[in-house]
């Protein structure tokens, strides 16, 4: 081919440089173009966050003017703010061991600190919850990982079983929010000290409320009744009940009589309503004045069909409360628990918080070996083990945290048995161990199916 001419080179370099020019003008173009939807964006959000900081300063005034107005606005938008008050700090320091249920370990401790930042003087906030004997605590399950939930779960307790999320205490709930009966030991400033909880350390507490059985309970509630109806009938007539007793009512404590003017006397008033109120127990029972009680039916009602019954478990009267039956009779049957000798020997060996002996381990919640014995039998005779390691999982080992302790157990047919008990240990120490415990296991395992074999 000939070699090109100077003209042809300039013609195509020009063309070239006119391309370019229409790219740099088309993207000078797109720039501008940005540059202007940025900034129109840009006042946007400050308008935006304009309007929020007015919003803001108008409801901060409403709610100087009128605090419960501004609490109700607030309400009413969805605008709902959980802070919590404290958080627990527990002998149980991870799920696992933890029980499900508080009244499962009564022998569990723990301590809640009111935080200063939810009010400048924390221990005001107590005065008065020392006259109460249990509290409600209202907390977040902060463990449960990815926060999912489903409508229907698998309760340990029914092996596999579903049943809908509401019907039970899962911690996979829409709002996990759970709710927990611990008994008050004692507050010391702006501490409560607590015992038979079911927290892990650490579980953030929205709010604390005192148990009261006349508004708590069922069966209270009805007594309660069942006292104002007596008491409103005492001085008009000789209660209905006491009729069918006929000279027995002789024998009551004087000071449970009536006056002679037919009325109850001002000292024994609340006594005698006791009394009245578990002679009425009685009657509706049918334990007493049974012949009175049959003239009274016209016929008697036929008798519940078992499997109804079955399903509808009620403590008390049947006016208290129902529950499901798997709660009485769950499927997972309760388990016997057994410390070898050296498990007992090596929880002998921890002391109480209040010890100075330096040589010996001790706990820091729990009061002593005795206690903390009470405490594993009742987390191991309810099986904290997950459905999965019941019935799926090979490895019967299981280990646990309980206050300062490190407990290494096994699972057998019907029982748990108690392998080691050692102070809180690294992670290395763990690992040894636990593989001295699977030789353990091992021979016990062999020992029992020569038993069986016998």
């Amino acid at each position: 081919m000939a070699p090109c001419s100077c003209s042809e080179q300039i013609r195509r370099l020009s063309q070239q440089v006119a391309v370019m020019r229409k790219e740099m003008k088309n993207l000078r173009q797109h720039l501008e173009s940005a540059v202007r939807a940025h900034r129109k964006h840009m006042a946007s959000l400050q308008s935006e966050l304009e309007a929020c900081r007015q919003g803001k300063h108008e409801m901060k005034k409403t709610a100087e003017k009128d605090p419960q107005r501004g609490a109700e606005f607030s309400l009413e938008k969805g605008h709902i703010q959980t802070v919590p008050i404290g958080y627990i700090s527990s002998c149980f320091s991870k799920k696992n061991g933890t029980p499900r249920q508080p009244a499962v370990c009564m022998s569990s401790r723990a301590a809640l600190q009111i935080q200063p930042s939810v009010f400048n003087n924390p221990d005001h906030a107590l005065a008065g919850l020392e006259h109460y004997s249990h509290v409600w605590l209202i907390f977040l399950f902060h463990k449960n990982g990815h926060m999912s939930y489903k409508a229907k779960v698998k309760p340990p307790r029914l092996n596999g079983q579903k049943v809908g999320v509401y019907s039970t205490r899962s911690p996979h709930r829409p709002n996990a929010i759970g709710l927990s009966l611990a008994k008050l030991e004692s507050i010391t400033g702006d501490t409560l000290h607590l015992s038979g909880v079911d927290l892990i350390a650490g579980t953030p507490v929205l709010d604390i409320k005192p148990y009261i059985p006349d508004y708590d309970s069922p069966s209270a509630q009805t007594n309660m009744s069942v006292q104002y109806e007596t008491t409103e009938d005492a001085g008009d007539s000789e209660p209905e009940g006491l009729q069918c007793l006929g000279d027995s009512s002789s024998e009551l404590d004087p000071k449970m009589r009536f006056s002679a003017s037919g009325g109850l006397s001002e000292h024994s008033g609340s006594v005698f309503s006791e009394v009245l109120a578990e002679v009425r127990d009685y009657l509706q029972q049918g334990a007493l004045c049974v012949e009175t009680l049959a003239d009274r039916r016209p016929s008697e009602p036929e008798p519940e069909p078992e499997s109804q019954r079955a399903s509808r478990l009620c403590y008390g009267a049947d006016s208290y409360s129902s529950v499901a039956a798997w709660i009485r009779n769950p499927p997972a049957a309760e388990l016997s628990v057994r410390f070898t000798p050296t498990a007992e020997e090596e929880l002998r060996e921890f002391q109480p918080p209040e010890s100075t002996d330096a040589g010996r381990p001790k706990f820091q919640f729990l009061k002593g070996p005795d206690e903390a014995a009470a405490a594993v039998r009742g987390i191991l005779s309810a099986d904290p083990r997950s459905v999965y390691r019941r019935t799926r999982c090979s490895d019967r080992l299981f280990y646990f945290s309980l206050d300062t302790a490190d407990v290494t157990c096994w699972f057998g047919d019907g029982f748990a048995e108690v392998l080691r008990v050692r102070p809180v240990q690294t992670q290395e120490c763990l690992t040894t161990t636990r593989h001295s415990a699977a030789r353990v296991i091992a021979g016990r395992a062999s020992e029992s199916e020569e038993e069986l074999n016998l």
